[in-house]
């Protein structure tokens, strides 16, 4: 088996593998379907990796668009070190989006939007249902709460974060679009329409 893959590159964007925990196991995720990678990315992780693991890693910030925080699990989950890494992507004039499920307020049991905000330019949250029984169905929640909680963090983020893209998948059973988009930007932030199976 290949090593883990802590830094990948998609198009000119550097991603960063900081976790391989998550809050969700949806039903349409490659890891659930016993898939550990991400175009030709080894992405499942043996450890949680420490700034010390990724910082070496992060190369020249001018030669990308942007450092994304996505890997094989949620990033809010390994906070410390997502914090920690989007300051050193700032402190050298790079851009840092993070791609989230939105229930980081929910684990960590606060607002993390005010930290998140002091170095982080752009959230990409997956919303992926218009109501919570298709929520459930899909995204198969660990935490209870997680549909209000998620909707709370979309409501929340835009006034913390510039740009706020809030995703759902064209594709998955009874997933109403029109209706997901209606939500989206009722909170004020701009809806990406995503297709079932294309990642990354």
């Amino acid at each position: 088996m290949k090593s883990s893959t802590l830094v990948y590159d998609i198009r000119n964007s550097r991603y960063l593998n900081i976790t391989g925990r998550c809050t969700l196991r949806c039903v349409f995720c490659p890891k659930q379907q016993g898939s550990t990678q991400v175009h030709e990315y080894q992405l499942k992780l043996d450890t949680q990796p420490s700034p010390d693991d990724i910082i070496p890693l992060l190369g020249d910030v001018t030669q990308f668009d942007e450092y994304v925080f996505c890997g094989y699990g949620e990033p809010t989950l390994n906070l410390d070190t997502l914090l920690i890494v989007a300051k050193e992507i700032k402190a050298k004039g790079g851009r840092v989006r993070v791609n989230t499920d939105g229930l980081g307020n929910l684990f960590h049991r606060c607002n993390i939007l005010p930290e998140l905000a002091q170095c982080v330019d752009g959230l990409s949250i997956s919303l992926n249902a218009h109501n919570e029984t298709v929520y459930q169905t899909h995204c198969q929640p660990k935490l209870k709460h997680s549909w209000q909680a998620v909707n709370e963090f979309i409501q929340l983020a835009p006034q913390f974060i510039d740009k706020v893209q809030v995703s759902a998948i064209d594709g998955l059973e009874g997933v109403d679009i029109p209706a997901c988009r209606a939500l989206v930007e009722a909170a004020g932030c701009e809806f990406k329409h995503r297709t079932l199976d294309i990642v990354g």
